[in-house]
């Protein structure tokens, strides 16, 4: 059986999150298949140097997610994990805490870049005609439906790159910055930057140039990355 090291938490870290993010570490390590059993909360308790209660409440998180499966006087056992499952891992913030927020939109930035630079790889006509649609829409909308066009537009996107994968990271990290962030902070850019950043996107993708859409898409995020780190930490106090 792997074992699990016990944990050193640092102050004002909830105790039940960072038991939640080792056992996730564990589970995904490939140290547990899909239908093993895990350590009992006795043994878990043991391991990680933690009370009871924090690890049977780490679990029943978990069980909530999909990712374990409690089993009545007989165990918990590993699901294994699915698109779904990593989507609501972000979305929920069970795993991330408040001091997270610049690591999650540095690593939303990368993944724009790399899946822009996909996109432009893989596009064909009907990935191509899809972005104008979703480019005129962020142009002609109404201001309230904006950050929705927007966000269809970075959607499609990652569909025209044809990674499922980062394609579900994507989609987690948006409804998580969205949820988290966006929503306490307001607006953190005009429609007119954000759209002007999205016109060169697209004419990369449409030109098959790889380098110059991973260019263009670095350029916007940089912008608006800088845009809602200030914003937070005007909210903040950071």
């Amino acid at each position: 059986m792997a074992e699990l090291s016990r944990i050193t938490v640092e102050p004002r870290e909830p105790l039940a999150a960072e038991v939640s993010r080792r056992l996730i570490e564990y589970l995904m390590s490939g140290a547990v298949q899909p239908g093993d059993r895990i350590p009992s909360e006795r043994q878990l308790t043991e391991m990680l140097g933690v009370n009871r209660p924090t690890v049977r409440e780490a679990i029943k998180s978990l069980g909530f997610l999909g990712l374990l499966e409690i089993r009545q006087s007989s165990g918990t056992y590993f699901r294994g994990t699915d698109s779904d499952v990593l989507y609501r891992l972000f979305e929920l913030g069970l795993v991330l805490g408040e001091r997270d927020a610049k690591d999650m939109l540095q690593a939303r930035a990368e993944l724009e870049v790399v899946i822009a630079g996909l996109a432009a790889e893989a596009r064909d006509e009907a990935g191509v005609e899809l972005l104008r649609a979703r480019l005129a829409t962020m142009r002609e909308c109404p201001d309230a439906e904006f950050a929705e066009a927007d966000t269809a537009f970075h959607a499609a996107l990652a569909e025209v790159a044809g990674n499922s994968v980062l394609r579900d990271m994507l989609k987690g990290m948006r409804a998580m910055i969205q949820r988290g962030w966006v929503k306490r902070t307001g607006a953190v850019r005009t429609r007119a930057v954000a759209y002007d950043d999205h016109v060169p996107i697209f004419e990369a993708v449409e030109k098959g140039d790889a380098q110059a859409a991973r260019a263009a898409m670095a350029q916007h995020m940089r912008g608006a990355t800088r845009r809602l780190r200030e914003a937070l930490e005007r909210n903040t106090g950071d």
